[in-house]
């Protein structure tokens, strides 16, 4: 997926979510999508539970997070 097609799919609104990126027209943020994979959750699994959303959806949740990961510094705090 492309830089340009997450910014189709992955917004920033202040009023929802207290600006926390979310799929667009939904309240999903990219943080909770990464996070279900993370633990383990299949792409269908996501979609079955989440019927609102869509397999590019879920795509564009990673490419954003592999974006910001990619520009931002990121420093590891010790246990």
């Amino acid at each position: 997926m492309s830089d340009r097609d997450w910014r189709d799919r992955i917004v920033v609104d202040p009023s929802v979510l207290v600006g926390k990126p979310v799929i667009k027209g939904t309240r999903m943020s990219v943080e909770f999508v990464v996070d279900l994979l993370a633990r383990g959750w299949t792409f269908d699994q996501i979609l079955d539970e989440y019927d609102h959303l869509t397999s590019d959806d879920i795509r564009a949740c990673l490419a954003y997070a592999t974006d910001m990961l990619r520009t931002e510094k990121v420093y590891l705090v010790p246990n």
